[in-house]
């Protein structure tokens, strides 16, 4: 159907007669809804809940649309892979039997082809290709820093995971033990955690370590995981903010978080990292020299989406050299 369209479209730009730029969209079978997909309503501070102070968390309630969760899913389902973990000495991306979801790095700002038919009045046709950007992506990044109150170069790419029957996320901390991604915008400030769809049983959001979480109210609904510490439930459209450093930039034990085995259903969630400082200032300028990989494994590691998560490992910065140039296609080999 949707090659029949193309085709159309190719068709009727050929038969128009005047003098005319004719943008022909050619788009991946997610971004052919892109245009279509309806936003959440505007802020609305009435959705916004308080759950615990020590660690800072809140609930938006419908922050996200049903449609711009299941386009962020569709982006994420033909190229989630198996979630890796960064080591807390060398930085170093690695999988752990603590993660056993899988995911996939959105690029920011996630950017469409489109061709442009030029036509001339003697039939003489040329065409030319534009890159725009993906405004559902757009609007989604900009309603993060609206309600954070934090910059948009400030935080990564937002990340797609998928969590199976049984599949988890082991308590963590979102701010950095090792030095080498410390480097690179400095420690996480804060997590926007949305969720694409809501879990029959299990997958919450746990705090294990939050203050008077025994004080929460729970049913059997929540798993047996969820019984620990404060528990958020995976909801279609909410989303958590929480905050992994203290307002004076000192990491918060507090914020210790992990996401509970799914236990029916099927959960899919989007993490976005916010840093204390710009995260976009390495540079990324192809270099002609030296484009090599240090590691057999930088290729699979590109592949799950590590240029963006680690880019002080995989790519490097300044006088700093990363470990995976070539794969991240950050120089010419």
């Amino acid at each position: 159907m949707k090659k029949r369209l193309r085709g159309v479209l190719l068709v009727l730009a050929l038969l128009l007669a005047a003098t005319a730029v004719v943008p022909v969209i050619l788009l991946s079978e997610a971004d052919d809804e892109a245009a279509a997909v309806a936003p959440a309503p505007p802020f609305n501070s009435s959705r916004v809940k308080a759950v615990s102070w020590q660690p800072r968390i809140f609930v938006y309630e419908g922050f996200l649309s049903d449609a711009e969760c299941d386009h962020l899913v569709r982006l994420g389902k033909k190229k989630v892979q198996r979630s890796m973990v960064a080591d807390n000495e060398s930085g170093k991306s690695v999988m752990s039997a603590v993660r056993t979801s899988s995911g996939m790095f959105l690029d920011k700002r996630q950017l469409i082809l489109v061709l442009y038919i030029i036509m001339s009045d003697r039939n003489v046709f040329s065409s030319t290709f534009r890159i725009v950007k993906d405004a559902v992506i757009s609007r989604i990044e900009e309603r993060i820093a609206a309600w954070t109150f934090l910059p948009e170069e400030n935080a990564e790419n937002i990340q797609i995971l998928r969590y199976e029957h049984g599949q988890k996320y082991e308590p963590h901390h979102d701010y950095f033990h090792d030095k080498v991604n410390q480097a690179l915008g400095g420690h996480r400030y804060a997590t926007v955690l949305m969720y694409l769809s809501t879990v029959e049983k299990g997958g919450e959001t746990v705090f294990p370590n939050a203050k008077g979480w025994e004080s929460q109210l729970k049913d059997d609904t929540f798993s047996e995981c969820a019984q620990k510490g404060l528990a958020v439930k995976p909801v279609k459209g909410d989303a958590v903010l929480f905050f992994s450093l203290h307002p004076n930039g000192v990491p918060d034990p507090l914020s210790l978080h992990g996401s509970c085995p799914v236990i029916k259903g099927e959960k899919w969630s989007a993490p976005k990292w916010i840093h204390i400082r710009s995260y976009e200032r390495f540079s990324t300028t192809k270099e002609t020299k030296g484009c090599s990989d240090m590691s057999k494994h930088c290729a699979q590691w590109a592949a799950a989406g590590e240029c963006a998560k680690n880019p002080s490992y995989m790519v490097g910065g300044e006088g700093s050299p990363g470990k995976c140039r070539k794969s991240c296609k950050v120089c010419d080999s």
